[in-house]
């Protein structure tokens, strides 16, 4: 674990997160809250907890449960489960009615791989520099996480009592197989709605740096692999003929790419679409609302089409992501391989798309097979005006007039499996983040400290609405 920063240092740093909220409106400081979402998340980041043999993963389980017993949680509350070479972690937060469904707050506490010679700084050395936290995870999901340990701890000290039962749930392993979510997931069926704080929701301006917009994310595209095969019985590369298995394979994936999905809407990305199109350029703002307006529009879909920020909002996606054949530099390939990954738009099945996907080859000895591991198909969350207008709120009392609205997330979360039970989830991270200097799952991830502040008041007004 790193060392902890000196008093000194700490009121410097907690000067730098008034930054951002001060610029708005001028929320209460919670100075001690503010210091440990900080100080937690770079023990955290400190802890490689990153899948295969020296995963830290539980190490980071067991340093956020020591925070949650030494801020009030009964240790009988919180529970870490040991999965293969992860874990999970748990904790309740008695209600005053056990009548009530409870509220769950959704994180992961593993991140994607990330070696040292790629980065400008060790990835899992916490450095805190130009107003910055660097290091993995500290936009995904970490500091995400201290956040919502550091508000439910800020609540306890103030003396909230939540009606409903609030259950901290992080699984262990989202960014790989995804085993841990889908255990957590089946346990907690009888959740009133899931608050998941994965990533980063806020939009800073590129020129000012101010809050431009926020979105929550109700729905989530789908994630598949299919594996494309063709054998042939190869031969010498002296005699060539007109079957050859690469041959074929690069045709069908052809067919493939050049395949046009069918564009469509949910009540979801028509909202996105009507709101976003005012902070895009204006020909993607207008291809934004033409497309919201008709979702056949042959102008706007091109245009959409084109850009790869909005292409996967219009529909599904499929595209080649490994390709393997032949066997010898002087032979005929006798089998090729390829897997076309897929993000399937909501309401679609993965029998379905890969049906789509064999007529769309046009190549007969073709074989497809879904080899898909951790995924299920799940429609969209309902927008919930309980929900809606707990996150105005929110989001007003620090930022007011802020356009705040819902969107779909083109990735995927751990939200699919609580969706799988008809639990509605709902994705919501109080971070805000410049587009470009978002490095999730890149190198040189880093996160302003300068959001803290506003991040833990917003969450300080929504886990109250939602628990009450």
């Amino acid at each position: 674990m790193p060392p902890r920063l000196p008093l000194t240092k700490h009121l410097t740093l907690l000067s730098a997160l008034g930054t951002l909220a001060t610029a708005h409106a001028a929320p209460t400081p919670h100075p001690q809250a503010e210091t440990q979402a900080l100080d937690l998340a770079r023990q955290a980041i400190a802890l490689r907890s990153v899948a295969g043999p020296d995963n830290q993963t539980p190490q980071v389980a067991a340093l956020f449960r020591q925070a949650l017993v030494t801020g009030g949680f009964s240790p009988q509350d919180i529970t870490l489960t040991p999965v293969d070479n992860t874990t999970t972690l748990i904790a309740r937060w008695h209600g005053t009615d056990p009548s009530l469904k409870p509220l769950v707050i959704s994180g992961h506490m593993d991140v994607v791989e990330a070696r040292q010679s790629d980065w400008q700084r060790n990835p899992f050395t916490p450095v805190v520099e130009n107003g910055y936290l660097y290091g993995r995870g500290a936009t995904d999901m970490k500091l995400d996480d201290t956040l919502a340990i550091a508000a439910l701890l800020e609540l306890r000290r103030t003396g909230y009592r939540p009606r409903r039962d609030i259950i901290l749930a992080f699984s262990g392993d989202e960014e790989t197989t995804m085993k841990t979510g889908i255990l957590i997931a089946n346990q907690i069926t009888n959740a009133d709605l899931v608050l998941n704080v994965d990533g980063a929701d806020g939009v800073l301006d590129e020129k000012t740096g101010q809050p431009a917009y926020f979105t929550w994310e109700g729905a989530e595209k789908t994630y598949a692999d299919y594996k494309l095969t063709l054998t042939n019985p190869g031969g010498h590369s002296s005699e060539p003929r007109p079957a050859n298995a690469i041959d074929d394979m690069a045709k069908a994936l052809l067919n493939i790419q050049h395949h046009a999905f069918k564009p469509e809407l949910n009540t979801l990305t028509r909202s996105y679409f009507l709101n976003a199109a005012k902070f895009e350029a204006p020909s993607t703002a207008t291809a934004m609302r033409a497309f919201a307006a008709n979702p056949a529009d042959k102008t706007a879909i091109a245009t959409l089409t084109a850009n790869p920020a909005m292409v996967g909002k219009i529909g599904t996606t499929c595209v080649v992501t490994m390709i393997n054949g032949g066997h010898a530099l002087n032979a005929l390939p006798q089998s090729v391989t390829a897997n076309i990954n897929c993000r399937i738009f909501p309401g679609h099945t993965r029998p379905a798309i890969l049906t789509e996907l064999r007529q769309a080859a046009a190549t007969p000895t073709l074989t497809i097979e879904d080899v898909t591991a951790g995924s299920v198909s799940t429609d969209a969350s309902p927008m919930r005006p309980d929900f809606t207008t707990a996150i105005q709120t929110a989001l007003h009392s620090v930022y007011p007039a802020l356009p705040v609205f819902a969107s779909m997330d083109s990735g995927a979360s751990d939200s699919m499996w609580y969706r799988s039970h008809h639990v509605p989830s709902y994705g919501m991270s109080p971070l805000f983040i410049k587009p470009s200097e978002d490095f999730m799952h890149g190198l040189n991830e880093r996160t302003p400290i300068s959001t803290i502040r506003p991040s833990l008041d917003i969450l300080l007004s929504l886990i109250p609405n939602l628990s009450h």
